[in-house]
């Protein structure tokens, strides 16, 4: 069984042009996941750290949406550089990017949480 340290979940979802919810995939959600898998290669992560694209993880208007586990992180609005710097200090560091936490971002965008 594999046993990662974290596990990384990068929506890359697509929906027609002009869904109301939008998606990942439009809003560079596979430049996100190729910024993952080369920071991924150049850290020598793969047995560490398990990497996967999916498809919705529901917060449509704030993606690209990341989430890692085993702390349950949501991130959004994730775009290359913003993977990077999660794959920097999160992954490697141990210390979670707070301002793309999907609650903060949520609170910005739309002046309050995530809705229930």
């Amino acid at each position: 069984m594999i046993n990662y340290r974290h596990h990384i979940f990068v929506c890359m979802n697509a929906r027609p042009p002009g869904h109301p919810k939008g998606d990942c995939a439009s809003k560079g959600g596979r430049d996100t996941m190729a910024a993952f898998q080369e920071e991924m290669e150049k850290r020598g992560l793969w047995e560490k750290v398990g990497l996967n694209g999916c498809t919705c993880l529901g917060p449509c208007q704030l993606g690209p949406t990341v989430v890692v586990y085993p702390e349950g992180v949501w991130y959004g609005k994730v775009g290359p550089a913003d993977a990077r710097e999660i794959m920097e200090k999160h992954i490697v560091g141990g210390q979670p990017v707070e301002r793309l936490f999907l609650k903060t971002l949520f609170d910005q965008v739309l002046g309050s949480g995530p809705p229930a």
